[in-house]
């Protein structure tokens, strides 16, 4: 039975292959974005969407899931980071999806079961140095999921997905030369970082039946970073 996933952002990364996965099961995909960009290009319907002044989104009646793409890399010394980048970060990552989940809520509780998918970062479980402003910005994310989760249980599933480093265009300049992929590489227990097809499937189970008794969890597909040490 085809689905209606709303996704926020999408055109690029984990988002850009999740809606491929999607379109390529047959689910009514449509997409709120700064641009219309690559989503557009496989026939999704885009509307515009700045996560630093969120508008009212125009949704259909019922929804069956909701999946916020959005982020940051704000990776600098504590000293050196301002009150604007930790706004900046807090805005993009926590209020964006807050703006988009009012917006949507109507149309998710509409559906006989739905389902909301955020994403979080490793940093939170792991203390990473540099890490303050994104790590706190993430933070929030999951304190909102776990609420969210107990608030709109049973008819409305909410989870998180943290990942490690992921070969995107998001993290391109910790990725831009193969010393630096091999070094990031090394730092995982599984001497790899992460990929984006794979992330894009935990989506699309997360936003499946076959994970209808999970709800107010974050999954780490962190290569292990944040659990484990092999030394």
């Amino acid at each position: 039975m085809s689905r209606s996933i709303l996704l926020i952002g999408g055109n690029s990364g984990i988002g850009l292959a999740t809606a491929r996965r999607l379109i390529k099961h047959g689910d009514h995909v449509l997409a709120a974005a700064r641009n219309p960009g690559p989503l557009a290009d496989l026939g999704v319907s885009v509307q515009p969407f700045d996560a630093t002044n969120p508008p009212t989104l125009d949704l259909p009646p019922s929804l069956d899931g909701l999946v916020y793409f959005p982020g940051t890399i704000t990776l600098k010394p504590f000293h050196r980071l301002t009150a604007g980048d930790f706004l900046n970060d807090f805005s993009i990552n926590c209020l964006g999806a807050v703006s988009a989940i009012q917006s949507a809520l109507p149309s998710l509780k509409a559906a006989p079961s739905a389902s909301i998918v955020l994403f979080s970062t490793v940093a939170v479980a792991q203390g990473m140095p540099f890490h303050a402003s994104i790590a706190a910005a993430k933070a929030a994310v999951e304190g909102l999921a776990r609420s969210l989760a107990a608030e709109l249980a049973p008819g409305i599933r909410v989870n998180v997905i943290a990942p490690s480093l992921t070969d995107t265009p998001l993290a391109a300049n910790l990725m831009g030369s193969e010393a630096k992929r091999e070094a990031a590489a090394k730092r995982h227990p599984l001497h790899r970082t992460g990929d984006p097809e794979q992330t894009a499937e935990l989506v699309d189970f997360l936003l499946s039946d076959a994970a209808g008794f999970i709800t107010g969890q974050t999954l780490r597909p962190d290569g292990g970073l944040s659990t484990i040490r092999t030394f």
